[in-house]
């Protein structure tokens, strides 16, 4: 299927790997321009040579708003007005809800929030003016079920939830669509990370920690970050024009709440 955005900008956040790394594959794929950010030099430059030729990476922390205008700045001059907008962090740091102190709950509201609403704020008037824009911010399934051991995400990614409907009722008018998706349990190093947390606790290795965590899902497996890639293209897509405000689970079928 041709998705329509051949020739379009899009700038894809924390794209050095993973997720993020996977989405500016795929939107590369389909004739995007990308811009991609993230916060160490080297892993950026491997990941803009696996991309393509014509992708842009830029150093930045999406924490730090001065870092986030710079990105903003440097890729309309180097590619033009931004088309599409996907925001994407690392995950805040996990452990018990009584063992989070006040900084790390800071750190996360600034990295994984607020820079959301920062750059929203900057890219989205361009868009209506162009009238039409595409506004995808990935989040996670701990959004719909919280867990215990990500209690500063769950939190947070249950507000993107929030903000994503208000931004998408905002700006429908104007052409510009704004929607989330949920990962599952996904193939990344966030997930080997969290596989070495739970081995921990239950006295496993981190092999048998994410077979554990496989098998609690439906499909008896974990996402590729390709196959969240491609949710997020179809809805960057022309075809996904009439689709705002959805937080789109993909995830296997492992989230069991029906609202």
């Amino acid at each position: 299927m041709d998705l329509g955005i051949s020739g379009k900008v899009a700038m894809v956040a924390a794209a050095s790997k993973g997720i993020g790394l996977a989405i500016a594959k795929q939107l590369t794929s389909e004739g995007c321009r990308v811009s991609i950010c993230g916060r160490t030099e080297d892993t950026l430059e491997a990941a803009a040579a696996e991309i393509g030729e014509d992708t842009r990476s830029y150093v930045v922390d999406v924490a730090n708003p001065e870092d986030l205008l710079w990105w903003i700045e440097q890729t309309q001059q180097d590619l033009g007005p931004v088309d599409i907008l996907v925001t994407n962090t690392g995950g805040p740091p996990a452990g018990g809800v009584d063992q989070m102190t006040d900084e790390q709950w800071q750190q996360g509201f600034d990295g994984t929030l607020l820079n959301i609403v920062r750059l929203v704020r900057e890219l989205q008037p361009g868009m209506a003016e162009a009238g039409w824009g595409r506004i995808v911010h990935i989040t996670s399934l701990v959004a719909k079920e919280p867990s215990r051991m990500l209690p500063i995400s769950s939190t947070l990614r249950a507000g993107i939830m929030a903000l994503t409907r208000v931004q998408a009722s905002e700006y429908a008018a104007a052409g510009v669509t704004v929607n989330s998706v949920l990962p599952g349990h996904t193939l990344t190093d966030r997930q080997t990370h969290l596989a070495e947390i739970r081995a921990e606790r239950e006295g496993i290795t981190k092999e048998e920690a994410l077979i554990k965590q496989a098998a609690e899902i439906p499909m008896k497996r974990m996402a590729t970050p390709d196959e969240i890639a491609a949710a997020v293209a179809f809805l960057c897509s022309q075809q996904a024009a009439y689709i705002t405000g959805t937080n789109l689970l993909v995830d296997g079928g492992l989230t069991k709440g029906l609202a």
